[in-house]
């Protein structure tokens, strides 16, 4: 199973890398005949064909079954005819080219091989238009996908007309119901039973015949082509409430479900023609810009908590001052080691000295020592000899 991611990518890449194109009133491939078909596809002639008008040469009457409904894609507005003619090419694999109603086909295709098969005339001519034989025309409608057109698109039609299919070049009106391939082209419009081919672009001036429809505008026609490869369901819209189906091909709808990878936008988004009026989306920043690394931040100059006097208030990121704690004694300078200075005593402002007591009998001056230290006549008694 594919994922998400990759079906998103080639879906988007599908829509901006040429499937989607624009050419205005010109295309390389000149006027061509689709095969079994007589005379040649006049493309600088265009019929109008609205929903339900069945058209020149029908080969059979109406198959559709649901009412038709008008295009989706654009609201009703005047046509002056001064719009400039420009076909967008489309191819139709894309998501959302195709509408329809859940669970029910927008054709049904076993009366459309019944019809066919009442009138061999016109069973032969619609087969070689085909490119297959009268009897595979059974199988061959059994393996188209009813469906309805999203928005106004040109094909190749082909009338019958004096046992023969005539081709002729046609824009069919937003919500034709249409039979068509597992490449997304469509190949029969059931409202007259007219095998369907690619379209011709002409060169030049194209001329427009037929009655015009509310919302009609020459420069919003596709031109389906192909898809690259054939695919084994095809993503639609839900016309009764906008939401995606995946619809096997060659299903008639019983067979409908939601699609397991969703398209990467809304069934309302209209991604069918280009917006020259849309504005462009800002470009994405950098994911990492080519800068010059910040400067690392200066540590802030604190000053010393221990200080008396320091400042009133601190520079951002400096600690607070350590407050002593009240119930301990501010510890001294004494580091505990003696010294063999004397001490000194700081004398206290205010204090007064305590006087000298002298002793009454005491002499000022003890005069002479003896040999032991002592002074001389100082009444001490002498040890008795003997």
């Amino acid at each position: 199973m594919r994922s998400p991611r990759r079906f998103r990518h080639a879906v988007l890449a599908a829509l901006s890398a040429g499937v989607l194109l624009a050419a205005t009133g010109c295309d390389s491939a000149g006027d061509r005949t689709t095969k079994g078909t007589t005379g040649t596809a006049e493309a600088k002639d265009v019929l109008l064909q609205p929903l339900a008008e069945p058209g020149p040469g029908p080969f059979t009457r109406s198959t559709v079954r649901a009412a038709p409904s008008p295009s989706p894609t654009r609201s009703p507005e005047e046509d002056d005819g001064s719009a400039t003619r420009t076909v967008h090419r489309v191819s139709g694999a894309v998501p959302g080219l195709y509408g329809g109603v859940r669970s029910e086909a927008a054709c049904d295709v076993g009366q459309q091989a019944r019809l066919l098969a009442a009138d061999r005339g016109k069973a032969r001519a619609f087969a070689e238009t085909a490119g297959i034989e009268a009897v595979q025309i059974p199988g061959y409608l059994r393996s188209l996908t009813p469906v309805v057109l999203r928005a106004d698109a040109q094909v190749t039609n082909h009338g019958y007309s004096a046992g023969s299919a005539t081709a002729f070049q046609a824009v069919l009106q937003g919500g034709t119901a249409v039979l068509v391939d597992s490449r997304g082209l469509p190949r029969v419009r059931c409202a007259c039973g007219n095998p369907l081919g690619e379209p011709v672009i002409a060169k030049g001036q194209v001329t427009h015949r037929g009655e015009r429809w509310p919302g009609y505008d020459p420069a919003r026609i596709l031109a389906i082509e192909p898809g690259v490869q054939p695919v084994t369901g095809l993503v639609i819209v839900n016309t009764a409430d906008n939401t995606w189906i995946e619809r096997t091909v060659g299903d008639d709808g019983g067979r409908d479900r939601t699609p397991d990878e969703p398209p990467p936008f809304e069934p309302s988004d209209d991604l069918l023609f280009p917006s020259p009026a849309r504005p462009s989306e800002p470009e994405a920043p950098e994911a990492n810009p080519s800068a010059p690394a910040p400067a690392e931040p200066e540590e802030p100059q604190c000053p010393d908590p221990s200080a008396p006097d320091g400042p009133a208030e601190l520079p951002p990121g400096c600690p607070p001052p350590v407050e002593p704690d009240p119930g301990t004694e501010a510890p001294d300078d004494f580091d505990g080691l003696p010294t063999d200075e004397p001490w000194e005593l700081e004398d206290e402002p205010g204090a007064v000295p305590e006087p000298t007591q002298v002793f009454p009998g005491e002499p000022d001056d003890f005069g002479e020592l003896d040999e032991f230290g002592e002074p001389v006549g100082s009444g001490v008694p002498e040890p008795f000899a003997g």
